[in-house]
């Protein structure tokens, strides 16, 4: 059932975009698709400000779980306009998801840094010859 909300609203976001036809005068996707990604991109930092801040308001006793609801579902809202933009979908995001599961985050963690540093070696190499 998740997946095929986050679908429908990849879907609604796709016909959003300016060059489908998403006028930036009625539409907030297409707003912020036409400004660039610098317009969206502040956006999805303000939503995860408003997470963070939720989050502790609902720590503290003075939040509630459906305001960080909302919080989250703005970020990943805004966030599914930034895979769009860049050509991907919320199934390329579970499927990463996916091949995380049953590794633990600190070893995906170690695992990731190995392979930066593979790459930063490769690079500096290239540079070398």
């Amino acid at each position: 059932m998740t997946t095929d909300v986050l679908g429908r609203l990849a879907e609604v976001i796709e016909t959003r975009k300016p060059d489908r036809g998403g006028d930036p005068e009625t539409s907030y996707v297409a707003r912020l698709l036409h400004k660039g990604p610098d317009a969206f991109l502040k956006k999805i930092t303000e939503e995860a400000g408003e997470v963070v801040m939720a989050a502790k308001d609902l720590q503290h006793g003075s939040g509630t779980a459906q305001a960080l609801v909302g919080e989250v579902a703005d970020l990943w809202f805004h966030s599914m306009i930034a895979l769009s933009h860049f050509g991907l979908r919320p199934a390329d995001v579970v499927a990463e998801l996916a091949r995380r599961e049953g590794i633990g985050g600190l070893e995906e963690k170690a695992l990731r840094k190995a392979r930066e540093r593979e790459a930063q070696e490769a690079a500096r190499a290239a540079t070398t010859r």
